[in-house]
């Protein structure tokens, strides 16, 4: 059932450090699980999994042969924006315009998605713009706690120039310890919603699991989220699984004029933690979705496939079934209610000499 909390007991939550459990069915016995059961790895599986994703090398095509192109921004050009603009930076990190305000996603701008900048999956390109560019934020909405969408380095940052961090619970709990004040962070169980000037954000279910060590497995929660500003609405996949949630998220928020949904990263290996594209496709139909915006891909290698496989395989079967999906460059903008196709930018990339030539409509 949908919740929805004042700012008043969410900042209250947040001051006094309260014990999210007794709020949250998703919470059982110190750790927050999935609506449906899944795996689980045991200590040494984790310590195996987490030497070969930090130290191990990867086939040399999981990073890109050449420069990523990338459309430079600056303030002056984010504040002469209109507003429904919208700006991929890198990875899962999407910065959105709405009246005026601006609403950042999972920011990592940071060298590496690790817990250390020495070693780790390293950027293929930089962010299109420094934070010090960046104009004051509205929110910050964070998904989860992993390396690549939560960055201690970049949230410290960030602090000073954000009004309002929005995040599962568990994770704001994490941001008040890095130095956040504890006015700032709104903590959101699954189907809770938040109100900000008019625009309504609300924390929806995803299939995952949480954890920065070895020990703190699904200590925090994880989540997705619907941003709602009058008639539009944007979805935020974070990351997950497919599983029946999406078609629940249509049903209650939809439809989606844009879906910004993982498409990356994946692995037949993390059949229920990381969607295959045919799986993203498919949830971004069950949200009933206009456009498809794939993000989570372009930025870190964080799995074994080439690194442009996630472009050509989820623009093929758009394709294939004729749902308009858009693949702008990091930095280019893009307007959320008359989204482009854009470029299929990847191609020039691995092969220098040829002509990007146009997305699908």
């Amino acid at each position: 059932m949908k919740t929805t909390l004042t700012l008043g007991v969410l900042m209250a939550q947040s001051s006094l450090h309260a014990d999210p459990a007794p709020q949250s069915s998703q919470r059982h016995e110190g750790r927050y699980r999935n609506l449906a059961a899944l795996p689980q790895h045991g200590f040494l599986k984790k310590l195996h999994i987490g030497i070969k994703f930090l130290f191990l090398s990867r086939p040399p095509d999981t990073r890109p042969a050449g420069p990523i192109p990338l459309q430079a921004l600056t303030r002056e050009q984010l504040l002469a924006a209109p507003d429904n603009s919208l700006w991929r930076l890198g990875h899962s990190t999407v910065l959105l315009k709405l009246r005026e305000r601006f609403i950042l996603t999972d920011p990592v701008f940071s060298e590496r998605a690790s817990p250390v900048q020495w070693v780790g999956p390293r950027r293929f390109h930089q962010p299109p713009l420094s934070i010090d560019e960046l104009p004051p934020l509205t929110a910050v909405i964070l998904s989860h706690d992993h390396y690549d969408h939560l960055d201690e380095q970049t949230v410290v940052k960030l602090a000073a120039k954000t009004e309002h961090f929005l995040a599962p619970l568990g994770v704001g709990d994490t941001l008040i310890r890095w130095g956040v004040p504890a006015a700032k962070v709104r903590q959101l169980d699954w189907w809770q919603t938040t109100e900000i000037d008019g625009s309504r954000f609300v924390a929806t279910p995803s299939q995952h699991f949480s954890g920065r060590g070895l020990f703190d497995s699904n200590s925090t929660l994880w989540a997705s989220w619907v941003i709602i500003d009058n008639d539009l609405r944007v979805f935020f996949s974070g990351d997950s699984g497919y599983f029946d949630g999406f078609k629940q998220i249509g049903e209650q928020y939809g439809p989606f004029d844009v879906t910004l949904m993982e498409t990356g990263a994946y692995n037949i290996n993390w059949p229920n933690v990381h969607m295959q594209p045919e799986q993203s496709l498919q949830a971004h139909l069950d949200l009933r979705g206009r456009w498809l915006l794939p993000i989570h891909n372009g930025t870190f290698n964080l799995s074994t496939h080439s690194w442009h496989e996630p472009f050509d395989r989820i623009v093929a079967l758009a394709t294939a079934q004729g749902i308009a999906i858009s693949t702008p460059q990091m930095g280019e903008t893009v307007n959320v209610r008359q989204p482009h196709a854009g470029q299929k930018w990847w191609l020039a990339v691995e092969q220098p000499n040829s002509v990007a030539v146009a997305g699908p409509m």
